[in-house]
């Protein structure tokens, strides 16, 4: 059953809920899962499996985020933007996505589960302008944190950070962080019964 498992996962993260955020979480995986047979969301099938992989792996992040406005980029179905919204509800979230179908399921989640903090955006990173700038930029999909910082370096405010979820640090990308930004903390991370190594590491421009 997902909530005995969502329960168990939660108390080894030692992160407290209250039954509507775990009502959330465990809705957020249904639709997914619902959805995912017709909009190929993601590549995993397996509800448990996107309990581990993609509600808890995202909420790795929740403690370690300051500030009030966040924007979640390159989303996918949501994620990790999603979760912690529904963690941290006293935080707002930007959901941004090129495609329309995510677009599309990002809403119907904030609908039907009725998540008042995340607003979703159908964009392409580079030439969306935001009005207010970000206290933070989260991304987990983008290929390298070079690319993350090319493409987003016009959405934090002035002592923003960047939160960029990886799995294995490459040497080479860590080499190549672009001049004016500096790494501040590689913090690595622990997902419940996932064997895989799994690192946040916060950037701010200098």
């Amino acid at each position: 059953m997902l909530s005995a498992k969502l329960d168990e996962y939660l108390a080894e993260m030692k992160l407290s809920a209250t039954a509507q955020q775990k009502k959330q979480l465990i809705g957020f995986v249904e639709m997914l899962n619902k959805w995912n047979k017709a909009y190929n969301l993601t590549s995993i099938r397996d509800p448990q499996q996107m309990l581990i992989r993609h509600i808890m792996d995202s909420l790795t992040v929740s403690e370690h985020l300051v500030g009030e406005r966040f924007i979640d980029v390159g989303t996918g179905p949501g994620l990790p933007g999603i979760p912690l919204a529904i963690m941290n509800p006293d935080k707002s979230f930007v959901l941004l996505d090129s495609l329309g179908k995510r677009i599309r399921f990002q809403k119907q989640v904030q609908h039907e589960l009725g998540i008042n903090n995340i607003s979703s955006v159908e964009s392409r990173v580079e030439v969306f302008e935001p009005e207010i700038k970000f206290d933070g930029v989260l991304s987990r999909a983008f290929a390298s944190i070079q690319d993350m910082l090319h493409w987003c370096h016009h959405l934090p405010n002035p002592t923003g950070c960047y939160y960029a979820l990886k799995g294995q640090l490459a040497d080479d990308e860590m080499a190549n962080i672009p001049a004016g930004f500096t790494v501040t903390d590689i913090i690595e991370l622990k997902v419940p019964h996932l064997d895989e190594q799994r690192h946040l590491l916060k950037v701010i421009k200098r």
